[in-house]
């Protein structure tokens, strides 16, 4: 009897964390669901590029299910489990909005039905295995210490959280073509500046908790410095991915990097909230 409970209850939990996984696939994608610039890639956007971004994406959703799964997970098995769940429900609620909202019909041809949904899915399936810590966590759940590479990696994953959203859009390259080279300075600065004040609000808890006597330096060297090259990284693949530099000049490269870096720095510095 308390067999059958014990699995009740777990069957429960993990419908739950269904629930909040459709939850967190509308919270993420909803806002690239609805913009254009997403549309035209799934149709003309570079086919390996397209499967580059989806063979990055799948391990990083492992990684982020060993750390915060539907369920608490304990093996890789497990969390490979749920980066699984988690890519079919991006898919499947990719290719449900994007119906409702007119956007897929049986007349288009399949390379770019393919194209879309694929496209789509990914920020979906980051967004439907962010839902369980978005959403809230279960009671009897304790956090888990996280590692240096495991801080490293959170910072990168929060980075993408936020870029996914500007990256595909006109508007971002708009703003890196009327920027000079002291506006990107002074966008590069604000940037390291709010990513430093972000680890010392957040201070990592659970992992490198940050004590008051812990030096300024010691945060900015470990974490900022760090999480903001992981941030212009982020921003140059997904720039790259998106088809976003093109025949760009170094110059214009460096401003878009550093424009998308600003995003991508505060999701990065605010990773232990996001995730």
């Amino acid at each position: 009897m308390a067999h059958a409970e014990s699995g009740t209850d777990e069957f429960n939990r993990f419908l739950t964390g269904l629930g909040r996984g459709v939850a967190g696939a509308l919270f993420l994608a909803l806002p690239m669901l609805m913009t254009m610039e997403m549309w035209y890639l799934g149709f003309y956007m570079a086919r390996e590029r397209l499967l580059l971004l989806l063979l990055v994406n799948f391990p990083l959703l492992v990684l982020l299910a060993h750390r915060i799964g539907f369920e608490q997970t304990f093996t890789w098995r497990e969390a490979l489990r749920d980066a699984t769940i988690a890519y079919g429900i991006g898919i499947v609620t990719s290719v449900v909005v994007l119906t409702a909202l007119g956007l897929l019909r049986g007349d288009m041809p399949t390379s770019e039905l393919v194209g879309k949904v694929a496209l789509q899915s990914m920020p979906a399936s980051i967004g439907a295995m962010l839902g369980r810590s978005q959403l809230g966590h279960d009671d009897d759940e304790d956090d888990k210490e996280t590692p240096y590479h495991g801080e490293l990696l959170m910072m990168a994953a929060g980075a993408l959280f936020l870029s996914l959203n500007i990256a595909p859009t006109d508007e971002m390259m708009v703003l890196a073509y009327k920027m000079t080279i002291w506006h990107a300075l002074i966008v590069a600065v604000l940037s390291v500046a709010l990513m430093h004040g972000f680890v010392y609000a957040v201070s990592f808890i659970g992992g490198h908790e940050l004590s008051p006597e812990t030096p300024w330096w010691h945060a900015f060297v470990r974490f900022t410095l760090p999480g903001y090259v992981i941030a212009l990284s982020i921003s140059v693949f997904a720039l790259w991915i998106f088809e976003r530099l093109g025949d760009s000049s170094a110059v214009e490269i460096m401003l878009s990097v550093v424009v998308l870096g600003f995003p991508a720095s505060l999701g990065a510095a605010a990773a232990r909230l996001i995730l």
